[in-house]
């Protein structure tokens, strides 16, 4: 009996990130249930934002949430290790800025990828954009990687960890009140 060599599918999966964690043990039809899940939560997130139902939104966020989106900055290849900035590299400068009249936003979800599975918590990376009109004529548009973790909760998750990587090194906006 002969064994068929892989094929260049089964390659590519067995090399990618999810082969390295426990997302691989699960079948098929379970891997593509979770990831409809998770794609459902986040677009839910995305439209409670939009709809200013922060209340409702805060009800989707853990307790011991980690919220995290450093500030860019264009640096050569060899300082690559200095393109974030770092916990206490920026002082806050006690400067608000009012949303009266709020924005309006639009945040459009995708390129979901599930990337860990460990016990109750599902590591996920997606790629954002956020539009934002506010005023009569001003307008913003923000590009970012979202890496983030969910916490199983019943049928659905809880936000308990988000890093939000804006593609911006200069963002024009006068304030920035928005979540990502």
């Amino acid at each position: 009996m002969s064994v068929a060599a892989p094929t260049e599918a089964e390659n590519a999966l067995a090399a990618s990130p999810e082969a390295q964690s426990g997302l691989a043990a699960l079948p098929l039809a379970d891997r593509m249930a979770l990831h409809f899940l998770v794609e459902q939560f986040l677009f839910h997130e995305a439209w409670l934002l939009d709809q200013r139902r922060y209340r409702e939104w805060l009800a989707l966020v853990a307790e011991d949430i980690h919220y995290w989106m450093p500030i860019r900055r264009t640096v050569a290849v060899r300082d690559i290790d200095r393109e974030f900035t770092r916990v206490g590299d920026k002082l806050y400068t006690g400067s608000s800025w009012s949303e009266d009249p709020p924005s309006r936003t639009r945040h459009f979800v995708g390129n979901v990828q599930i990337v860990d599975l460990e016990g109750d918590l599902v590591s996920v990376r997606s790629s954002l954009h956020l539009y934002r009109s506010r005023l009569e004529g001003v307008t913003d548009s923000f590009c970012a990687r979202r890496e983030d973790r969910l916490r199983r909760a019943g049928e659905s998750f809880r936000l308990q960890r988000r890093h939000i990587y804006l593609d911006h090194t200069v963002i024009h906006a006068t304030n920035l009140s928005t979540l990502f």
